[in-house]
């Protein structure tokens, strides 16, 4: 497990390992150095310029331009060409960049100021102008300097290197704060910032490298840290098949799902869960799904209710729900005037795991007395427009902040918050979070959402708790896409591809 961590905790962790633990900051920041070079002379190979790389270190006046020129010291000491373009009033200077500066001067590194900088084509530029403590729009010197860079860019297809954050990046929330340099690859370091891993700051960053630079675990622990980040070895922590279970000891999984004329919301979320590894899968539907879902899953159950029978209905509804260990509810549900009733009959009678998604989700935002059900055993999968219509808060602001936002749903409510988009983020009712790093473009596609209901579904069927199952199941239905997109192309993949891809990663 990896940990994002917001620019205020990085702060701790770097003042924590500076005075209490005592690893000097110069320490720190030639190990910083260190890796940014490294990345430099990476890119240098990869476009085959080798040693006659012209690099253009540009600097502020804090300490990410002191790992700047360190960086550009190292890269000189190894033959490069190297020139620093420092920015800022001088007398701003952190002690850390005085130092540096000295050290430049000492072994003739050329530097120059803005002012005195004539534009001229470079071969890749280390952007060490603002670090992650940015908090104010960019203006004046700042804003002419970093439109040059991105004209330098654009014009000679120069590379660009972000120390630790692209400059006009937001270290926590990844908004651009009135400009910023879209980099290549970003070098961050000690600890992935929230705000590199959101849009649109991981668009900025390109490639994020994340250097250890020798921050204690120590520090980590005492400052905290903003979301939990899954990698591919934690999927060895997925439940494991006891060789001796039966189809219950892996779980039931209720899909309410489908209504008429919409049969494969229900198919893509009962696949997803027979995928990820459920025992049983019954879908109750309307009888008109009956035939079409009997063919394309003949594994699952098929179990009808008639929407004209109220009474019938809920006692179909509370024998299913009763033979439920986990239950699905809302995939192509419809918005009739039956879906209130069916959905309050559900969330009131259940005493277990429960994920909403789709028209669930948009019944709970017509009625929202609804909520008074939920519980932590309630997960809900929105997406901007259902989160939107569920919290009243417009997209775009959703999107500023996605990571807060789930957080406040989740603290509000109790449930479980999956927010689904390019990146999706899910929060508990304790603050607890996590970010998701799989997945690509191909999974935008009709059905990707309920096979990830399925999937989450499949991991609660068996035994995982409701957050770690979303979070887990957001990261396999990632996984499954990038595998599905490498066999196929990304136009190609479809929901079917999507599920059918899953038992390669879980």
């Amino acid at each position: 497990m990896d940990y994002a961590v917001t620019a205020q905790q990085m702060k701790a962790i770097d003042q924590n390992t500076i005075k209490n633990i005592g690893i000097p900051s110069m320490v720190l920041m030639e190990r910083a150095a260190l890796a940014v070079a490294e990345a430099a002379e990476h890119m240098a190979k990869e476009r085959n310029l080798g040693k006659k790389a012209r690099i253009l270190a540009v600097c502020g006046t804090g300490n990410n331009g002191a790992d700047g020129v360190a960086a550009g010291r190292i890269l000189q000491g190894r033959g490069y060409n190297v020139s620093l373009l420092l920015v800022g009033n001088p007398e701003h200077d952190s002690e850390e960049m005085k130092t540096q500066k000295q050290i430049a001067r000492n072994l003739d590194l050329a530097q120059c100021t803005a002012a005195e900088y004539q534009e001229a084509p470079c071969d890749i530029i280390l952007d060490a102008v603002f670090g992650i403590g940015l908090g104010r729009e960019i203006g004046g010197e700042y804003r002419k300097v970093l439109e040059m860079l991105a004209s330098l860019r654009e014009q000679y297809g120069t590379g660009v290197i972000a120390v630790d954050t692209p400059s006009g990046i937001h270290g926590t929330t990844g908004e651009i704060m009135g400009i910023a340099l879209e980099a290549d690859i970003t070098v961050t370091f000690g600890f992935a910032k929230t705000g590199l891993l959101l849009y649109p700051g991981k668009y900025y960053a390109g490639n994020l490298v994340v250097a250890d630079i020798g921050f204690p675990q120590a520090s980590l622990l005492k400052a905290g840290w903003d979301a939990k980040l899954i990698t591919p070895d934690d999927l060895s922590w997925l439940p494991k098949r006891q060789p001796d279970g039966n189809k219950g000891t892996f779980g039931k999984v209720l899909v309410i799902a489908g209504s008429r004329g919409m049969s494969g919301a229900a198919y893509f979320s009962a696949l997803g869960a027979y995928r990820t590894g459920a025992g049983l899968v019954k879908i109750l539907t309307v009888p008109e799904n009956r035939q079409v879902l009997q063919t394309q899953l003949p594994e699952a159950i098929i179990s009808c209710y008639d929407p004209d029978q109220e009474e019938t209905m809920q006692k179909i509804l509370e024998a299913e729900c009763a033979w439920a260990d986990v239950i699905v509810a809302g995939p192509g549900l419809g918005q009739e005037a039956y879906t209130e009733y069916l959905l309050e009959t559900v969330l009131s009678d259940s005493y277990v795991p429960i994920v909403l998604d789709a028209d669930g989700l948009n019944c709970v935002a017509s009625h929202p007395y609804l909520t008074r059900y939920f519980t932590e055993n309630i997960i809900i999968t929105p997406h901007m427009g259902e989160m939107s219509r569920l919290t009243s808060v417009p997209i775009a602001d959703l999107k500023k902040d996605p990571l807060e936002e789930a957080r406040a749903y989740s603290a509000r409510y109790g449930a479980v918050c999956v927010l689904k988009d390019a990146v999706t983020v899910i929060t508990d009712k304790d603050g607890a979070a996590w970010i998701n790093r799989s997945g690509c473009s191909a999974m935008a596609k009709g059905g990707s959402g309920d096979v990830l209901t399925g999937v989450i579904a499949g991991l609660l069927a068996r035994g995982m708790d409701g957050a770690e199952a979303a979070a887990f199941g957001v990261y396999v239905h990632g996984r499954a896409g990038e595998y599905a997109a490498a066999a196929l192309g990304e136009n190609s993949v479809l929901a079917t591809d999507l599920a059918d891809s899953i038992l390669k990663e879980a």
